[in-house]
C-alpha cells in the first residue's frame, strides 16, 4: 500500500507490527522486537498536544509582523549573514525548523507564496489559530475527526462567502491595480515610496502580459545600493550585468540591429584528440592564417547582415573581438541564457544556435544599446524597443538590507498584480473579509448538525485573529476594535476594515486598501488543510530519543538534522526550532 503522508505510513506500519506482537504473545511465543531501544512513540492526546504546540509556535513567530504596523525580525544564520524582514515566508525559510508538524505550517506559507506571492503571514496565523481553537475543543472530548469535518465545511462556506463579496477589476483599471500593488507593500521596507513603486510594478506587469498570460520571469529586477527607494525606475527593455568585450568597441549604438547567439565566435575544436606535427615555420603560419580566415568569415557574416550588436552565450575569440571592433560592432560574450531570452523577447530577435544559420529575419531591433554605469559597475542597457515584452526594474536603497527588503516587497506586489489581472476580482483589506467571514460562519453554524457545529463556530472565531492581530500590532485595544468592526458588519458594511494608523473603522474600498480574492481563498484553503492534517495525527514514532534529539552512527549528541533522529530535539520541547539558525546561542 502507498500513502501520501509519511506520518500515516509510519502509523500504519507500527499498527501492523503491534498486532503481530500481540498475536505472538497470545500464542505464548516470544514477542518480535520491531523498534530499536532508542525509538520513541508518543500517542493519543500527548501526540496531538505536541503537534499543536509546534504549529502554534510557528504561527506565533510571525504573528507580530502582520499588518502595516507589523514589526521586523532579524535572522542570523550560522555563518553570520543577517536578514532583516517582516515577510512571513522569508522568516520561516530562514528559521532552522526541524519539527515535522511545525514544517507543515511552514509549507502553508510556501504554498501561499508560490500561488499568490502575498498573504503568507495571514495564512500561517490563521493556521495557528485553527489549531488553538481545536485544542480547546479536544479538551472538551470533541473527536479530531469531527473537528476535521467541521473545519472543511467551514472552509468551503468561507470561500463561497469571499467570492460573493469580491469586487470586479478590469485589465485597464490602472488605479485599482496600483492600489493593489501599494497594499502589498504596506508595512514593508518599501512603504516610504510605495506609490512610486506601485506605479512601476503595474507598468511592468502590464508590459509583459501577452496572449499566453503573464510570466513574471520577464520582469528582471536589478538591485543598486545607493540613492533612495524613490529613485527606483522601470527600464522598458533589458539590463544585463555585462560589458563590451573589447575596449575599442563603441559604447553606444543607435537604431541597432541585434543578433542573439547560443553559439561561440571561436574556431571549433575537434571532438577527438589530434596531434599536428609542424616541421616548417611556413606550415605554422599557414595554420594560423587559416584559423584567422575562419574568424574573419564569422565576423563578415555578421557584417553582411548589418548586425550592430551581438550577444553571445559562449566565448568570443580574441582575434574575433578585434575584427568586431574594427567593424564597429558592439559584442557581449558569455551572456546568461535567461538574459538572452529576455533580450530576444524585448527586441523581437530569435535566439540562433548556429552562427551560419543566422538570417536577417532572426535579427531584433533596439533604438538604443549602450554600456552604462550601474551601481559602480558597468552594464549593457537595451532600450527603446518597439514593444517591451521584457522589462527591468532598477531598485535602489541606502543599504544592502534595505534593497533586499524592497526587492521582497516588490516581488509580492508583482505577484498580486499578476493574480488580479488573471482573476479580475479583489477584496477590501484591513481585516474586512475576515470580519465578514466570522459573521457569515456564525450564521452558517446554526444550520450545521451535530458536533461539527462547534467546529464551524471555532473556525469563525479563528478567522477573527486577523483583525485582532492588526489591532494588537498597531498598539490598539483589540477588543474595542473587534467590537466596532463587528458592529459595522452587522449593519451591512462589508468593506469596513481597521485603519491601523488612526484606529478607526473605515471603508477600505473607498480608501484604496484592496487585495486579490485569491490571496484570501488560498490562505483559508492552505491553513485549513494544514490544521486538519495535524489534528488527524494521533501517533508519532521517531527513530530516536524524542527528548534528546536522537543519535547518529557515531553516537554524537543531537543526531542528524532533518532525519528521523533530528525530529527529537523539536518534539521534546520545541528545541527543534533550531534557534533560528545561527541565533541558537544568542
Amino acid at each position: 500500500m502507498r500513502f501520501s503522508s509519511p506520518v500515516r505510513y509510519i502509523y500504519i506500519e507500527w499498527q501492523l507490527n503491534y498486532w503481530l506482537i500481540m498475536a505472538q504473545q497470545q500464542m505464548g511465543g516470544q514477542p518480535l522486537i520491531v523498534l530499536s531501544e532508542e525509538s520513541q512513540r508518543t500517542s493519543g492526546q500527548d501526540a496531538q498536544s505536541m503537534n499543536i504546540t509546534a504549529g502554534k509556535a510557528v504561527a506565533q513567530a510571525v504573528r507580530t509582523t502582520l499588518g502595516p504596523k507589523g514589526m521586523d525580525k532579524m535572522l542570523v544564520d550560522s555563518s553570520g549573514e543577517v536578514v532583516v524582514t517582516n515577510d512571513g515566508v522569508t522568516i520561516l525559510k530562514e528559521m532552522d525548523i526541524e519539527h515535522p508538524a511545525a514544517n507543515m505550517i511552514v509549507e502553508v506559507s510556501e504554498t501561499q507564496e508560490d500561488e499568490v506571492a502575498d498573504g503568507t503571514t495571514s495564512a500561517v496565523v490563521v493556521a495557528g489559530e485553527l489549531l488553538q481553537k481545536a485544542e480547546e475543543l479536544l479538551d472538551q472530548d470533541i473527536h479530531a475527526t469531527t473537528l476535521a469535518q467541521g473545519y472543511r465545511q467551514a472552509a468551503e462556506k468561507a470561500k463561497a462567502v469571499l467570492e460573493e463579496n469580491a469586487i470586479d477589476v478590469g485589465d485597464d483599471d490602472v488605479e485599482h491595480l496600483q492600489q493593489i500593488a501599494a497594499t502589498a507593500m504596506t508595512g514593508k521596507g518599501a512603504e516610504s515610496a510605495k506609490d512610486t513603486l506601485a506605479e512601476l510594478v503595474v507598468d511592468a506587469v502590464r508590459a509583459v502580459a501577452d496572449e499566453e498570460g503573464i510570466d513574471l520571469d520577464n520582469v528582471k529586477i536589478e538591485k543598486v545600493v545607493g540613492g533612495n527607494i524613490g529613485d527606483s525606475e522601470l527600464v522598458e527593455g533589458v539590463i544585463i550585468d555585462k560589458e563590451r568585450v573589447h575596449e575599442n568597441m563603441p559604447y553606444f549604438k543607435e537604431d541597432a540591429t541585434v543578433a542573439v547567439l547560443d553559439d561561440a565566435l571561436e574556431v571549433q575544436e575537434t571532438e577527438i584528440d589530434a596531434e599536428v606535427n609542424v616541421t616548417d615555420p611556413d606550415q605554422l603560419q599557414e595554420f594560423l592564417d587559416q584559423e584567422e580566415e575562419q574568424l574573419r568569415e564569422m565576423v563578415d557574416h555578421l557584417v553582411d547582415l548589418d548586425v550592430d550588436v551581438v550577444f553571445v552565450q559562449e566565448g568570443i575569440d580574441d582575434l574575433a573581438q578585434h575584427f568586431l571592433a574594427e567593424e564597429g560592432i558592439l559584442a557581449v560574450r558569455r551572456a546568461k541564457s535567461s538574459d538572452c531570452s529576455k533580450i530576444a523577447r524585448a527586441t523581437g530577435a530569435r535566439v540562433v544556435t548556429n552562427l551560419w544559420d543566422l538570417e536577417a529575419d532572426d535579427l531584433g531591433f533596439a533604438g538604443s544599446v549602450s554600456e552604462q554605469a550601474l551601481g559602480g559597475d558597468e552594464a549593457i542597457y537595451v532600450q527603446e524597443v518597439e514593444d517591451a515584452k521584457s522589462v527591468t526594474l532598477v531598485l535602489r536603497g541606502g543599504t544592502e538590507h534595505v534593497v533586499d527588503e524592497v526587492e521582497r516587497a516588490v516581488e509580492d506586489s508583482l505577484g498580486v498584480v499578476r493574480v488580479t489581472l488573471e482573476d479580475g476580482q479583489v477584496l477590501p483589506g484591513g481585516g474586512a473579509p475576515e470580519a465578514e467571514l466570522a459573521l457569515a460562519l456564525r450564521d452558517y453554524a446554526d444550520s450545521v448538525g451535530g458536533r461539527e457545529q462547534l467546529a464551524v463556530e471555532a473556525f469563525a472565531d479563528a478567522v477573527d485573529v486577523i483583525p485582532r492581530t492588526l489591532a494588537e500590532n498597531a498598539g490598539l485595544d483589540p477588543i474595542d476594535s473587534l467590537v466596532d468592526l463587528r458592529s459595522r458588519h452587522d449593519g451591512g458594511e462589508t468593506s469596513a476594515g481597521l485603519d491601523a494608523y488612526t484606529g478607526d473603522v473605515v471603508d477600505m474600498e473607498a480608501d484604496g486598501v484592496v487585495e486579490p480574492l485569491r490571496v484570501k481563498t488560498q490562505a483559508i484553503e492552505s491553513a485549513t488543510e494544514a490544521a486538519v492534517m495535524i489534528l488527524r495525527i494521533d501517533d508519532v514514532i521517531a527513530a530516536g530519543d524524542l527528548a534528546g534529539g536522537g543519535t547518529d552512527d557515531d553516537d554524537d549528541e543531537g543526531g542528524a538534522p532533518g532525519g528521523p533522529g533530528g525530529m527529537g530535539g523539536g518534539m521534546g520541547g520545541m528545541g527543534g526550532m533550531g534557534g533560528m539558525g545561527g541565533m541558537g546561542g544568542m
